[in-house]
């Protein structure tokens, strides 16, 4: 399968990262399924992911995000396994296989993530590669480390036996029917600062591997920010790569965030999805020892949506799900916003200053969505000339705030709203 048919337009689902960090369990994955399944389906969100450190046993046990050196769970040929204390289901062998079922039982699609490489307990114990006669020491590169997490080694993909580990991993993730992966320790300028896209190869490889599989799977690369020079190599390979460092609910994260789209919009289109990070909305932080709800405004919310349904990134929830108030359920149920994220054509910035941004796409009925957002501080009125983008007609246009649903006559081509601090509208014009 061509991997930009497995993921034709934004993904969208929920990721255990923003609440539970690295400590998420078996319980935790299946409640926010079983959420998604009865509150969310119906809007399209479909993908539950299992985030870092599924395998250590004892995550989230200190105050450290990531324990130097812990063990974590490993088969024979150096394949990591879900804790056992933490997934139950996954004793005796069966990894993620039970889960999978079951979310796939709810009509949902289930993930998890990895870090790029193999584990260093592999090497030190030179476990052989599957279906080869060299061990994990052979094929690793030592001097390809993650600077926050010491579980891996990088793979050397010149050594003999590298491609065949990929491929080993992959084989068992198609085994247990995992939909969608998220790869890390891929891209981040500030952790490889002299070579900001150093795991090139090792994505050749994964890619490799998926195809290899069996199994259609979304491939998913973080974090950022993502080198734009290599934009035609992360579209040939990835279906979604981070534009980003971990994204957090901090004003400054989200205006910055309309700087990063401008630099990726001409890259958005089916299969090939630049990634403005998951939605720190609703109730986040546990995992993190920092629990709390959204630290956003209700006008800094609908902007983070407005921003990434107009700039079709992926939606990736990332607040435990259960915890939901009235007002982020409705976030994330507006089907007209979800519309403009999952059909929109040729997503545009028309505008860009410091204290004001505008943004359209077409619709694929032949309307507009046009998007107003003020980046100032204060109140302020926005100004658009609708006709440096659309061409004159004679007939009345409708313009919906997708929001408010208020509808009125477009009698002329330029529109004036007043906007809140931090606030935006998003509108549907036909």
């Amino acid at each position: 399968m061509n991997k930009n048919e497995i993921a034709p337009t934004p993904p969208m689902g929920w990721n255990s990262w923003d609440c539970y960090a690295a400590t998420v369990n078996e319980e935790q994955l299946l409640s926010n399924a079983q959420y998604m399944s009865e509150h969310l389906k119906q809007h399209g969100w479909e993908y539950i992911v299992c985030d870092i450190q599924w395998s250590e046993p004892d995550a989230g046990i200190s105050h450290m995000e990531y324990r130097p050196m812990a063990p974590l769970n490993m088969d024979d040929y150096g394949r990591l396994l879900p804790a056992e204390n933490r997934f139950p289901s996954s004793a005796g062998g069966r990894g993620f296989k039970p889960i999978a079922d079951k979310i796939h039982a709810m009509g949902l699609k289930f993930g998890i993530h990895l870090m790029r490489g193999l584990p260093r307990q592999a090497a030190y114990a030179r476990t052989p590669v599957l279906g080869t006669n060299v061990t994990a020491d052979m094929i690793c590169n030592p001097f390809s480390v993650c600077k926050w997490n010491s579980d891996m080694y990088g793979i050397d993909h010149t050594k003999p036996g590298a491609q065949a580990y990929y491929d080993s991993i992959f084989k068992l993730y198609a085994q247990w029917e995992v939909d969608y992966i998220k790869i890390d320790d891929i891209c981040n300028t500030n952790l490889h600062a002299y070579n900001p896209y150093s795991a090139k190869r090792e994505i050749e490889m994964i890619r490799n591997a998926m195809d290899a599989c069996g199994r259609a799977m979304v491939l998913s690369l973080s974090p950022g920010p993502a080198v734009i020079e290599e934009a035609w190599h992360l579209k040939k390979h990835a279906n979604m790569w981070r534009i980003t460092d971990d994204f957090w609910d901090h004003w400054p994260l989200l205006k910055d965030m309309f700087r990063r789209c401008e630099i990726w919009q001409f890259h958005v289109g089916a299969g090939n999805w630049p990634d403005c990070d998951m939605l720190p909305l609703g109730y986040i932080g546990t995992g993190h020892k920092q629990p709390r709800m959204s630290r956003f405004t209700h006008a800094e919310q609908r902007t983070l949506m407005n921003l990434w349904g107009i700039f079709r990134s992926p939606l990736m929830m990332g607040g435990e799900m259960n915890q939901n108030d009235a007002w982020t359920l409705s976030l994330l149920t507006n089907d007209e916003l979800i519309a403009v994220n999952q059909q929109g054509i040729n997503p545009r910035q028309m505008l860009f200053e410091d204290e004001k941004a505008i943004w359209m796409s077409a619709a694929p009925d032949g309307g507009w969505y046009l998007a107003l957002f003020n980046l100032a501080d204060i109140q302020q009125t926005i100004h658009f000339d609708l006709a440096e983008t659309m061409t004159a007609s004679e007939d009345e246009r409708t313009l919906k705030e997708l929001w408010s649903k208020e509808t009125s006559a477009l009698k002329q081509n330029t529109i004036t709203f007043d906007i809140e601090a931090h606030g935006s509208l998003i509108f549907k014009i036909t």
